[in-house]
C-alpha cells in the first residue's frame, strides 16, 4: 500500500465511522429522525402498549387453557417486539405488554380479537378446530404465465390436524371449505387438490392487507381460549431517564478506558484497534436501527459488554504479530503471517458462539430471542472490524512511515507456567465452590427462602393500580412511590409503570395477601392522600411463562450439542469438544452458585447473564485449544504432551489476561454508574468473566490432558 492509498484508506475508515456515529446518535430516541430512529425501546426505555384479555364462557378456565394462551399469544406479539411480555392476572386474564408502539388500537386491529375459529364444510361438518391450525402467515408468489404478484396464506397445521385435513380435502376436491370466525364466514377457499402434508395455501385476488388480515385473524383464533378485550392503556417506561443517561456514560467511559489501555499495551497496534472498535460501535448501531430491533436496558449493557469481548480478536491478532516480530521477522512480514496464524482461534472461537446464537434465535422465545440476535449481530460485526478494519488501517499506518518495531513491540520469552502440576488443586477449588453452591441452594429451599432469590419475572406478584392526585414522573415515583411500597412489603424487587394521559401508576409487588393489600392501601392514603377505594389489586403470573423456561432450556441443550459437534469436527477429536462443554458448565454452576450465595435477584437478565457466560466461556477455551492444536502438530519426540499443554496455555495467557480485564473494566464502570438493574446484571458478568478466565486457563487443558492421556481413543 503506498501512501496515498494509506491516506485515503485512513480518511474514509474515520469519516464513515464518524458518520455512522453521528447519524446514530442525531436519530437516538423517539421523535428524532436520524439513522437510529427505527431502534425500538423496550418497556423498561420507554413504555408501550399494555393490553389485558379476559376469557369468556361460564367458570373458571383451566390452567392448561390460560398457560397454551398464554404460549401462543407469546409467540404472536414477537412479531411487534422480541421483547414483549405476556402474563396471567388474577384467574380467567392475560396482559399483553408490547414495547415501542404508542397506539393501542392499531395493536388490537392487527392483532385481531381472540376468538372461535373452525374450518367446516358448506353443509356444516366440521373439518377443524382453531387448535389443530399451528401457523398462518401472508406471503407472495410471481404468477409465472402473467408476471403479476399475488398475495396468498399459508397454512401450517399440527400433525393431528394435517390427517383430518388430508382426509377432508380428498372427500371434498372441487368443493369449498368455509373458514368461520365466530360464527361468521371470513372466507370459502375451493379445494384443488387433496392436501396431506399439513402444508395448504389459500389464494384468492388478494391484496397484501387482505391476505395478512386473513392471516392474523386465522392465528388468533387458534388460542386454546376466547378472549375478549376488557382494557388497553399506553403504559410509560419502568426506568427513567437517568438509566439510559447513566448507561451511555458508563459505556463512554468504559470505552475510552478500553481504548488508552490498548494503545498502552500495544501502541501503534492499538491505535488500529481503537479505530476498529469505534467503527464497531458505529457499525453495531446502524445495524441495529436497519433490522428494526428492540433494544431494552439488558440489551444496552450487552452492546457494551460486546465492545469489551470485540477487543479479544485484535489482542490474538497482535499477540500473534509480536510472537512473528520475536523470531527476527521484518514488520510487514510479521502482520501478514500474525492475521494468518489468528485466523484459526479468530473463526473458530466466533463460529462456535455464532451456532450457539443462532439456535437460541430459533428454539428461543421472548428476551432470549432478542439476546441471541444481538449477540449474532456483535459477532458479525466484531469478527469484520477485527479482521478487515483493524488490518487495513495497521497496514495504512504503516505505509505512512510507522514502520519501527519498537512502534509495535515484541514478545519477550516466556518462562513456562506448570499449570497441569497444579490441576488436582483446580479441580478440587472448583469442586467445592460449586458444591458449596449447590448446597447452599438446598439450605435455603429447605428453610423456605427459596433455593434463588426469584424476581417478579419469573414467581409472578400482585398488580396494584394507584390513581396519584397529580402526575408524578418516573424519578419522583423511585424515590417517593417505592421506599413506601418497600416499607410494606418488606422487598425491593418493586417495578413501577406509568398509564400514560392519566395520574394512575401501575406497582408490581411480591404476590400480597388481602392483609398486605390493605396495608399497603392505607400507607399510600395516608403518604400521598389518594383514595383507597379507586386502588384496584389483582394477582399476576411471572411475564418469563413455563413454557418460555422450557424454550430456554431446550435451546440451550441444542446448542450445546452443537457447538459440542463444531469442535468435534474441526479438531478432530471429541476430548477438546467435551472439555470446553465440561468448562462450559463448570463456568455456569460456579455463577449459578454465586446467584445463590449473594441472593442476587434472578430475572430477565438472569438469562442474558447466563447465556453471555456460555458465549463468553466457550470463545475463551477455543482460543487455548486452538494453540494446542498448533503446537501438537509440531511437537517434536524429545517433547512431552504435558510440557506442550502448559507451553500452549503459557503462550496465550496474556491473551486471557488482557480480554479478561478489558471485558471486566466494561462491565465494571456498569456497576458504578448503572442503576440497580444494570447491577444485578453487571455483578454475576463480573463473576462470570473472572471464572471464564480461570476455567480456560486453569481447568480446560488439564481435563483435555486427562482424558488424552487416559482415554485411549482413535483420532479422527
Amino acid at each position: 500500500m503506498n501512501k496515498n492509498k494509506a491516506v485515503i484508506t485512513l480518511l474514509l475508515t474515520v469519516v464513515l465511522t464518524g458518520l455512522f456515529l453521528f447519524t446514530a446518535a442525531v436519530g437516538w430516541g423517539e421523535g428524532n429522525t436520524g439513522a437510529a430512529k427505527n431502534i425500538k425501546l423496550g418497556l423498561d426505555l420507554a413504555g408501550g402498549v399494555s393490553i389485558t384479555y379476559e376469557a369468556v364462557g361460564e367458570g373458571t378456565p383451566s390452567a392448561e387453557d390460560m398457560s397454551d394462551t398464554i404460549y401462543k399469544l407469546q409467540k404472536r406479539v414477537e412479531v411487534y417486539s422480541t421483547e414483549a411480555e405476556v402474563y396471567q392476572e388474577g384467574s380467567d386474564r392475560i396482559n399483553i405488554e408490547i414495547p415501542g408502539v404508542t397506539d393501542a388500537n392499531s395493536i388490537l386491529a392487527e392483532l385481531g380479537k381472540p376468538g372461535s375459529l373452525q374450518f367446516q364444510t358448506m353443509d356444516g361438518g366440521i373439518v377443524l378446530e382453531g387448535t389443530d391450525v399451528a401457523d398462518a402467515q401472508a406471503g407472495s408468489y410471481t404468477d409465472e404465465m402473467t408476471g403479476v404478484r399475488e398475495y396468498v396464506v399459508s397454512l401450517t397445521l399440527t400433525d393431528e390436524g394435517a390427517v383430518k385435513f388430508g382426509a377432508a380435502t380428498a372427500e371434498n376436491i372441487g368443493r369449498q371449505i368455509a373458514i368461520v370466525y365466530d360464527g361468521e364466514v371470513i372466507s370459502a377457499p375451493t379445494v384443488n387438490e387433496a392436501i396431506g402434508n399439513g402444508q395448504a395455501q389459500i389464494s384468492g385476488n388478494f391484496t397484501f392487507e387482505e391476505a395478512e388480515q386473513l392471516a392474523s385473524t386465522i392465528r388468533i383464533g387458534t388460542l386454546s381460549l376466547e378472549l375478549q378485550e376488557l382494557r388497553s392503556n399506553v403504559v410509560g417506561a419502568k426506568l427513567g431517564e437517568e438509566a439510559i443517561a447513566t448507561s451511555l456514560k458508563a459505556g463512554a467511559v468504559g470505552f475510552v478506558l478500553v481504548l488508552l489501555f490498548m494503545i498502552a499495551a500495544y501502541r501503534i497496534m492499538g491505535l488500529a484497534a481503537g479505530i476498529a472498535l469505534t467503527s464497531y460501535v458505529g457499525l453495531v448501531l446502524g445495524l441495529l436501527n436497519g433490522f428494526d430491533m428492540t433494544l431494552t436496558l439488558p440489551g444496552i449493557a450487552g452492546i457494551i459488554l460486546s465492545i469489551g469481548m470485540a477487543v479479544d480478536a485484535n489482542v490474538i491478532i497482535f499477540a500473534r504479530i509480536r510472537e512473528e516480530l520475536a523470531t527476527g521477522k521484518t514488520v510487514r512480514s510479521s502482520m501478514k503471517i500474525g492475521f494468518q496464524k489468528a485466523l484459526s482461534a479468530i473463526v473458530d472461537g466466533n463460529i462456535t458462539t455464532l451456532i450457539a446464537a443462532l439456535v437460541l434465535s430459533l428454539k428461543g422465545s421472548g428476551s432470549v430471542k432478542g439476546f441471541a440476535q444481538t449477540l449474532a449481530l456483535g459477532i458479525v460485526v466484531s469478527m469484520f472490524t477485527a479482521l478487515v478494519v483493524t488490518r487495513l488501517v495497521l497496514n495504512a499506518l504503516y505505509a505512512l512511515g510507522m514502520q519501527d518495531v519498537k512502534l509495535y513491540g515484541v514478545a519477550k520469552e516466556q518462562k513456562t507456567v506448570d499449570f497441569l502440576g497444579k490441576k488436582k488443586i483446580c479441580f478440587l477449588v472448583s469442586l467445592v465452590v460449586i458444591a458449596g453452591g449447590l448446597a447452599w441452594m438446598g439450605v435455603n429451599a429447605g428453610s423456605g427462602k427459596g433455593a434463588l432469590e426469584y424476581s417478579l419475572e419469573f414467581q409472578g406478584g400482585t398488580s396494584t393500580t394507584v390513581e396519584f392526585n397529580e402526575d408524578m414522573s418516573i424519578e419522583e415515583i423511585d424515590a417517593q412511590v417505592v421506599p413506601v411500597v418497600a416499607e410494606v412489603t418488606g422487598d425491593n424487587d418493586i417495578q413501577t409503570q406509568k398509564v400514560a394521559g392519566t395520574n394512575q401508576v401501575i406497582i408490581k409487588t411480591k404476590e400480597l395477601d388481602l392483609a398486605g393489600r390493605e396495608a399497603l392501601n392505607i400507607k399510600l392514603a395516608e403518604n400521598f392522600g389518594v383514595d383507597k377505594t379507586t386502588i384496584t389489586a389483582e394477582n399476576i403470573s411471572g411475564a418469563i411463562s413455563k413454557e418460555v423456561k422450557n424454550d430456554a432450556v431446550v435451546a440451550v441443550v441444542i446448542a450445546t450439542i452443537c457447538m459440542l459437534i463444531y469442535i468435534w469436527i474441526r479438531f478432530k477429536d471429541v476430548r477438546f469438544a467435551t472439555s470446553a462443554v465440561a468448562a462450559l458448565v463448570h463456568d455456569v454452576l460456579v455463577v449459578l452458585a454465586f446467584y445463590a450465595v449473594a441472593r442476587v435477584s434472578v430475572g430477565n437478565t438472569f438469562i442474558a447473564c447466563m447465556l453471555t457466560i456460555v458465549g463468553y466461556s466457550i470463545n475463551a477455551t477455543i482460543v487455548i485449544f486452538d494453540r494446542i492444536r498448533e503446537n501438537l502438530a509440531d511437537m517434536k519426540k524429545k517433547d512431552t504432551l504435558e510440557g506442550m499443554v502448559n507451553a500452549s496455555i503459557t503462550q496465550t495467557l496474556t491473551r486471557s489476561i488482557y480480554t479478561s480485564l478489558t471485558t471486566f473494566v466494561m462491565v465494571a464502570v456498569l456497576y458504578i454508574l448503572g442503576v440497580a438493574s444494570i447491577k444485578e446484571f453487571a455483578l454475576p458478568l463480573m463473576v462470570g468473566i473472572v471464572c471464564g478466565a480461570y476455567s480456560s486457563v486453569c481447568i480446560t487443558g488439564a481435563l483435555w490432558y486427562i482424558m488424552k492421556t487416559r482415554i485411549v481413543k482413535k483420532e479422527l
